[in-house]
């Protein structure tokens, strides 16, 4: 009975400790009203993005009749959905891509250090949380962060490291590097 209590009380505390290793940020709030017999009753929704800052990061929106109740439910459903991302050299996106969700679409694209972040608000959110560095991107098409979040996401699943490449291909990440850095040396030294 005690070792089993004991490993209870281990798990309850390793979930603490990871708690202080994700940053978040509350991307909007929305107040609704329902008007009722005696007036009106309100309701908060709201909208938050939580990262590692090191390659992980989700979103999750809470409802609750008071503001700290909902984005305290957002957080915990942002911290289940979690994604990792590969990124470049820590900072940056390793190749261009686009995300799309409903009405909403991003292009997003890699950037030479010290470009920051240009992105607009709830792209910047998760890109701040994710632990990029330097990024472009663009929103197209529907301006709900709802939306924009899920594509941003969306774009970035479909992001592929050079090690993933070479996993699928039964290769080395050396021998895919390599070839692209050498066709344009080939095709020099051919016309030369």
């Amino acid at each position: 009975m005690a070792e089993r209590d004991n490993n209870r009380g281990g798990g309850r505390g390793r979930g603490r400790e990871e708690t202080p290793e994700f940053a978040d940020r509350l991307v909007a709030i929305n107040r609704v009203s329902k008007t009722v017999k005696g007036g009106k009753r309100f309701g908060f929704a709201a909208l938050v993005v939580v990262g590692d800052q090191k390659g992980r990061v989700g979103f999750g929106k809470g409802k609750a009749k008071e503001v700290p109740e909902a984005i305290r439910k957002a957080t915990e459903q942002a911290k289940r959905q979690m994604i990792r991302v590969a990124l470049k050299d820590g900072r940056t996106l390793h190749h261009d891509m686009e995300g799309r969700h409903g009405a909403g679409r991003v292009v997003m694209r890699s950037a030479p250090e010290g470009t920051g972040i240009i992105a607009g608000g709830p792209m910047r959110a998760v890109f701040e949380m994710l632990g990029i560095n330097d990024v472009v991107s663009k929103s197209i098409g529907s301006q709900n962060p709802y939306n924009m979040i899920r594509a941003t996401l969306d774009g970035l699943q479909k992001e592929s490291s050079p090690r993933s490449v070479a996993q699928r291909r039964g290769k080395k990440v050396a021998d895919i590097l390599r070839k692209g850095d050498e066709a344009p040396a080939t095709t020099e030294t051919e016309e030369a």
